[in-house]
């Protein structure tokens, strides 16, 4: 028991002697930078034997502790003060990525020595992300050049998923958005992004994040509009950009809209004011009767809490939809816009368990208000009508069709008969 006791101090004190001569070896940053500039200078312009260099020093240098200085020798050379000028106290570099060639291939090559040492040292990742969005604030303090290089390669990064869409909000900066920097970064980024990768998948790393829908602040708050942002992307040859951004606002407005019709119908507001507010909506925002039609049904749909038993449902859903049936006739002036909203009832009677057996109910109220006419339940009948509960639904609405054909049928011969 004695012997325990007098190796515990012994072991201890050995650990904290290994651990304070690292210190000593490792906790210098002039010889750190020193180690790095040597190593690069010695592999000159073969990435590959700069990727091996790194690779092989992390063991002897404390990349954890200076991941800053490591990544701003790679990128600019040296050491950066702020602003994004070089110590000029410092030993620096012509091997880095500022001093590269300026052509997409090059970059490419850079990009994979950035990832192949992010990856064999993965707690570099957040380290990396941090000097990418510092780098990003100093673009100011960069030649021309060297934005184009910092742009081709932060795409190329973004592309192959080293780095998170979440580093753009620094493109925010409102002094860079002022004097035009962040907007021009941005084109050479996202084409260097989409020569890489197609629209949905760049569209997905931004939804991730939440910048999808930030975007327009690249521009000042005079310039940012859809129309600025289309015109200037498009001028750029970044059409998919455009369009994707066009896209992006008209979804959000479409999310407002639909809010702000819930309200209305939750305060009761009367039909005539709330169908004003809808024309208005659609004229301001561009809006199909199409889209506009399937806004409505949600919102009228949403509009309640609906009860858990299926045979009040029934009861409830024709109560409320003879309610709102002028609202949606006045949106339904055109058969594709009625076959959307037939699309709609489908989907929503199948996604909603309750209402499974509502359906012909529903389409038939609607006919009797003029709401859907029979040229439309007849087109979605034959062949217009999507997988979802098709079976159940066909079968619910056939002995309403054969009806409503019988009627055309006895029409078609009356007519005849007159003339």
């Amino acid at each position: 028991m004695s012997n325990q006791r007098q190796q515990k101090p012994t072991l201890t004190g050995q650990r904290f002697k290994t651990r304070k001569r690292d210190e000593k070896e490792r906790f210098d940053p002039s010889h750190f930078q020193e180690s790095i500039v040597q190593g690069l200078n010695q592999s000159g312009t073969d990435l590959e034997a700069v990727a091996k260099f790194l690779d092989a020093s992390g063991a002897k240098l404390d990349y954890r502790r200076y991941a800053e200085t490591l990544f701003d020798i790679l990128v600019a050379g040296g050491m950066l003060a702020p602003g994004g000028t070089l110590s000029d106290d410092l030993t620096c570099t012509q091997f880095c990525l500022f001093k590269a060639q300026e052509d997409m291939e090059t970059m490419q090559a850079y990009a994979q020595v950035f990832n192949k040492l992010i990856r064999r040292y993965k707690y570099l990742e957040k380290g990396f992300e941090e000097e990418i969005k510092k780098l990003l604030l100093f673009l100011k303090g960069f030649t021309e050049s060297e934005r184009n290089k910092l742009a081709m390669l932060t795409g190329i990064l973004l592309s192959n998923g080293n780095l998170s869409a979440a580093i753009l909000s620094s493109l925010f900066n409102e002094n860079l958005v002022k004097e035009g920097v962040s907007a021009c970064f941005a084109v050479k980024l996202f084409r260097s992004w989409l020569t890489e990768k197609d629209i949905n998948s760049v569209s997905a790393s931004l939804r991730k994040v939440g910048m999808d829908s930030r975007l327009m602040e690249l521009f000042p708050a005079n310039k940012r509009s859809c129309e600025h942002f289309s015109k200037y992307f498009s001028d750029v040859g970044l059409k998919e950009l455009a369009d994707f951004a066009r896209n992006q606002r008209s979804i959000g407005a479409r999310k407002e809209l639909q809010k702000e019709l819930e309200e209305q119908m939750s305060r009761g507001d009367p039909l005539k004011d709330i169908i004003i507010y809808v024309r208005d909506e659609i004229k301001k925002n561009n809006i199909s009767e199409q889209t506009m039609i399937g806004l409505i049904w949600s919102s009228v749909m949403s509009s309640v809490e609906w009860n858990k038993k299926e045979e009040l449902v029934t009861e409830q859903a024709i109560k409320l939809l003879k309610q709102y049936s002028p609202l949606l006739k006045a949106f339904t002036s055109q058969g594709l816009s009625e076959l959307t909203l037939l699309l709609k009832i489908q989907e929503y009677c199948y996604d909603n368990i309750h209402f499974m057996k509502t359906f012909q109910k529903i389409v038939v109220l609607l006919y009797k208000a003029d709401v859907l006419s029979e040229e439309a339940i007849l087109k979605w009948y034959n062949e217009a009508h999507i997988a979802k509960g098709k079976s159940v639904f066909l079968e619910q609405m056939k002995k309403f069709v054969e009806w409503l054909k019988n009627a055309e049928e006895e029409s078609e011969s009356e007519e005849e008969e007159a003339d």
